[in-house]
């Protein structure tokens, strides 16, 4: 059974109907999938025909029809909408809330696991229905289950999560509090261990502040708030380190010995994937019931219409859904009959090993008390 891979359409004066027709152009796409577009059908054929594409689109009236080998559309738009390439408008943001209602429904009654959403203008969508920053606060809202969400950007190279995201610089600070970075390193965690099925992740954590603030005088985040939240993760046995002054971390390459980065704001993690890493990024949101993954770009109103766009970051964003989905049901059936001994043994064995290394003089004074006892035995 082809895994189904849920698809809205974003603003449909963007860019989404391009990426997303050029991903499955290519016939092995269907291969190792079956997509389910969230859309219009009207809004499709206008943009194939103005960028010069060729796709065939299957019309289903729900998700429940679908059809393997064939790129799926559920119309989610009742009425015309009109399309103008490189401007936001309400049409084209009310477009894109529909297919997000539509498909949230969809998921609330276990139709699909995994979602790839297209590019959005949070501020087109503004209404009644709708008043977040984006996707992830938006999913968080509306099938989060009283769970919190966390922004991870990745490619092949690195994981960087992102403690906080569209907030102003002047809040950032006021939201970071040792709890808070707890609960984001917990669910990175989990989301390693899950997701991307590694068994004792190893997290980076970066400073706030430049230079990471050793002596205190830029700020006290690093000392009263940070360096104790890593403290208490590594008592619950989650490998954290830090926190590292960003500027050193990433020009020495140290994300290399680690499996993911929590960064405290925006551009801190953004800033360094792209300027480092020439790899098609994408966004995963990890922390959800949903897999949802996404292109790391945004509408690209400046080339809509002009047949510019790039669709590797969507690609790659649809095998990362895949692989999520694949990873997530072998670590459930992996830990879903444990034999109880042997489990908690070998979870043991492991903790000891990589957090409590004993040294040279441990094991000789060890040895010496073993000698003891044996003495002690031999003159009873």
């Amino acid at each position: 059974m082809k895994p189904i891979i849920a698809i809205t359409h974003g603003d449909t004066n963007g860019i989404g109907y391009e990426v997303i027709i050029k991903t499955f152009a290519a016939p092995e796409m269907l291969d190792i999938c079956t997509p389910i577009i969230y859309g219009s059908p009207k809004v499709a054929k206008h943009h194939i025909k103005e960028l010069g594409l060729e796709a065939n689109f299957t019309i289903i009236s729900s998700i429940m029809d679908f059809h393997h080998g064939r790129i799926n559309l559920i119309p989610v738009v009742e009425e015309d909408v009109k399309v103008e390439f490189g401007k936001p408008s309400k049409e084209s943001g009310s477009a894109a809330l529909k297919a997000l209602e539509k498909a949230m429904e969809d998921f609330k009654e276990g139709l699909f696991e995994a979602i790839v959403t297209a590019p959005i203008n949070a501020s087109s969508m503004q209404c009644d229905a709708f008043k977040f920053n984006g996707h992830t606060d938006y999913m968080e809202n509306r099938i989060g289950e009283g769970k919190d969400s966390l922004a991870i950007l990745m490619n092949q190279h690195i994981r960087i999560a992102l403690a906080t995201t569209h907030s102003p610089m002047s809040e950032i600070s006021k939201k970071l509090t040792t709890e808070y970075i707890e609960k984001k390193v917990e669910t990175l965690n989990k989301s390693l261990k899950q997701d991307f099925l590694i068994l004792q992740p190893r997290i980076a954590v970066l400073s706030l502040n430049p230079k990471a603030n050793e002596d205190g005088t830029l700020g006290k985040e690093e000392q009263e708030i940070i360096a104790p939240a890593i403290k208490n993760l590594m008592e619950k046995k989650i490998m954290t380190f830090g926190p590292f002054p960003a500027a050193d971390f990433f020009e020495q390459a140290s994300y290399e010995h680690f499996d993911a980065v929590l960064a405290m704001y925006h551009d801190q993690g953004v800033a360094p994937l792209q300027a480092f890493s020439s790899d098609y990024a994408i966004n995963y949101t990890a922390g959800l019931p949903i897999i949802r993954t996404s292109p790391d770009c945004g509408v690209s109103y400046e080339i809509a219409g002009k047949n510019e766009a790039d669709e590797q970051s969507f690609r790659q964003a649809v095998y990362a859904a895949i692989d999520i989905m694949r990873n997530r049901k072998a670590h459930a059936e992996a830990y879903a009959n444990p034999i109880p001994k042997l489990f908690h043994e070998r979870r043991d064995e492991g903790e000891r090993l990589r957090f409590n290394i004993p040294t040279k003089k441990q094991k000789d004074d060890k040895q010496n008390d073993k000698s003891k006892e044996d003495k002690a035995k031999q003159n009873d």
